[in-house]
């Protein structure tokens, strides 16, 4: 498995890989002055159109970041599950998706494409995360939430059963949202209110 991004998210993912008993072969990431990460060598940038001969995962936390550079790359995506993640057979997970340690996903969970759902997090039966979301650490998604694509919600946060969570919006940590959230949306607190559209 390849990693594009050295930074901690990379060294999380690297833990799980090695604890799972799969090579990390090299990192790539478009710092020219990083040279390793974890005793593992940096690649460089990979370029447009490089091919590769094992699967990919962009260890990036930024989702705009991720979403723009999985839109870039013509390689073969893999797909991350720590071994301490609680996953329903039933849940659909796309690829280059990374599910850490102490996660729980429930029956009927759905999961696109290059999302993280992070350290801790639980979602609940029926809950739809969309492509390059982000679930922080410790968030809890009650039964059939739907998160947008390209969603951060923050640690800690709680949604309540059916919320609808608008594209690219920022839940603050901590929040309880008990209503819908729309598109580009900023909530924050307890209850969250939109305090502004990024």
């Amino acid at each position: 498995m390849y990693l594009y991004g050295a930074s901690g998210h990379a060294k999380v993912i690297i833990d799980m890989l090695q604890s799972a008993g799969i090579t990390v072969s090299g990192l790539f990431d478009d710092n020219p002055d990083l040279q390793e990460l974890c005793g593992i060598k940096v690649l460089g940038k990979l370029e447009e159109g490089q091919e590769l001969d094992e699967p990919l995962i962009i260890s990036i936390g930024n989702n705009r970041i991720r979403a723009r550079l999985a839109q870039q790359l013509q390689v073969a995506f893999g797909q991350v599950l720590a071994s301490t993640a609680i996953v329903s057979p039933s849940a659909v997970i796309g690829e280059g998706t990374v599910v850490m340690q102490g996660a729980i996903l429930q029956a009927g969970v759905q999961v696109g494409r290059h999302a993280i759902i992070n350290t801790g997090a639980k979602v609940d039966h029926e809950c739809g995360v969309g492509d390059f979301a982000h679930v922080s650490p410790g968030a809890v998604l009650c039964g059939n939430v739907s998160v947008g694509e390209g969603t951060w919600i923050g640690a800690g946060a709680v949604v309540i059963p059916g919320v609808q969570i608008g594209k690219w919006c920022q839940i603050g940590a901590g929040a309880v949202v008990i209503r819908d959230v729309p598109d580009k949306a900023v909530a924050v607190g307890n209850p969250s209110k939109v305090i502004k559209y990024c």
